[in-house]
């Protein structure tokens, strides 16, 4: 089983020149992103997050479900309501992101109630999947409860994975932000950090400096996410296997981590999970949303 700590938000997604009658309602969020497509592919995911009790936080259950994942972990928070974020593409497919999630239910997901579940449910997972959303979104009690998982997990023989994946405006500070990212480092097995977070958190542009600073903090296993130059892994640069024009680049690091450790999971090598992460990277940026609806051109079967 696969526990993921995140956040679930509604998404509102269109192109550039967008109308309100323009905009499509969905769902994303970055761990959630991977949390669905590792469903998709056949995984046991475990999402761990709260949400309200209004209407559309019940549709977004009804929908997390219908895509496979266990909702068992999730928490209902009376008194607040899912986040919301609206995305906006430019002509080549770049986004910017509006949000609305001060006051999200999920910022609570750890403070409703005891977590002895989620304890429980970490001595039976093989892997721990968060990132620094997850981390930002919760006030300094919730963040020691996600490195309280870490622990967990890792006693009883189960692997943690963690994106640095950084939006400075989350943050109360800088130096808070790099504080609880070396954090998260030492306590990862398993590492997906971007070369644009790191210059951000740790000053460092360079693929091979990042790959050794985890390494140094000792993660065992690093794969520096490069964008279109795809990625370093084991030692070496490893290029996409296709050149895609994007649509919308919305969700691909959040694609290719769950591409990445499904593979990985299922005993392939770096190397070839590396490319299932692409390939499944490749499918979301050639669609709208965070987490596109699987067409019949999906590739989850081919990499399941």
């Amino acid at each position: 089983m696969i526990i993921v700590v995140g956040e679930g938000m509604l998404e509102l997604s269109g192109g550039a020149d967008a109308r309100v009658s323009g905009w499509a309602l969905g769902y994303g969020g970055d761990t959630l992103n991977s949390a669905v497509h590792l469903a998709r592919l056949g995984q046991r995911v475990a999402f761990v997050t709260a949400l309200g009790t209004d209407p559309f936080s019940e549709s977004l259950r009804r929908d997390w479900t219908e895509e496979g994942l266990d909702l068992t972990l999730v928490r209902r928070d009376p008194d607040r309501r899912p986040a919301l974020y609206a995305i906006t593409t430019d002509a080549q497919g770049e986004r910017s992101f509006t949000y609305w999630r001060s006051d999200s239910a999920a910022r609570r997901m750890f403070a409703l109630r005891d977590n002895d579940d989620v304890l429980a449910a970490a001595g039976e997972a093989d892997l721990l999947y968060f990132s620094m959303i997850s981390l930002a979104i919760l006030p300094p009690e919730g963040r020691d409860a996600v490195f309280a998982l870490c622990t967990r997990i890792r006693e009883r023989g189960g692997r943690v994975a963690f994106d640095s994946n950084y939006r400075a405006a989350l943050w109360e500070s800088d130096a808070v932000a790099r504080a609880v990212h070396a954090r998260a480092v030492a306590v990862a097995d398993i590492g997906l950090p971007t070369r644009e977070d790191e210059q951000a958190l740790t000053g460092l542009d360079d693929a091979v400096a990042i790959d050794a600073w985890w390494r140094d903090r000792g993660v065992g296993e690093v794969v520096v996410k490069l964008g279109g130059e795809g990625c370093f892994a084991d030692g070496a640069v490893r290029p996409v296997p296709a050149k895609i024009v994007p649509v919308d680049t919305t969700g691909a690091g959040d694609a290719f981590n769950a591409g990445y450790l499904h593979a990985r999971l299922n005993g392939g090598s770096i190397a070839d999970s590396v490319t299932a992460g692409h390939v499944l990277a490749g499918y979301v940026i050639g669609r709208r949303g965070g987490i596109p609806a699987a067409s019949h051109d999906a590739p989850y079967a081919t990499l399941a």
